[in-house]
């Protein structure tokens, strides 16, 4: 995750570089829901993108992970929008929890919680039979290792 952290801030930069540059914006806060429409919509093109060439981002490439059906075969286009989709409502809820505990308490060091928040992910995988995600279940996708490439 941190590997695929340090790839994003990259695709994130560039995107927001050139959304200020077609706005002229000069103010972060400026016109924060097309920033954040933007940002959802560079990662998501990232991963889809990665995910459709070869079932992989390059960090997965570097662990051998890749990503397919159930079956073994590769997933469309429409099933790796879905897997992405998927992928929002855990940290978003999670980062909502967090907001209304600041909210209710004024207790703002409970922010801190957020850094925790990706680690919500592999709650799930405890308790699934194959230990998988969530929102793989959800999609009828997997993730493999090189070992475990057959279906």
């Amino acid at each position: 995750m941190l590997y695929e952290g340090v790839l994003l801030f990259g695709v994130v930069f560039i995107a927001d570089y050139i959304f200020d540059t077609l706005t002229q914006s000069h103010d972060g806060d400026a016109l924060r829901s097309g920033r954040q429409a933007v940002a959802f919509l560079s990662i998501g093109a990232y991963f889809i993108i990665s995910w459709h060439r070869k079932g992989q981002t390059l960090p997965m490439k570097t662990w051998h992970i890749r990503l397919l059906m159930r079956d073994g075969s590769a997933p469309g286009l429409a099933r790796l929008m879905l897997r992405y989709v998927l992928l929002w409502p855990v940290p978003l809820l999670s980062a909502l929890v967090v907001d209304l505990i600041v909210q209710r308490t004024g207790q703002s060091w409970a922010y801190g919680l957020l850094a925790g928040i990706p680690l919500i992910f592999f709650v799930w995988t405890w308790f699934d039979p194959q230990g998988q995600f969530l929102h793989d279940r959800l999609a009828g996708t997997r993730l493999v290792t090189r070992g475990t490439l057959r279906p």
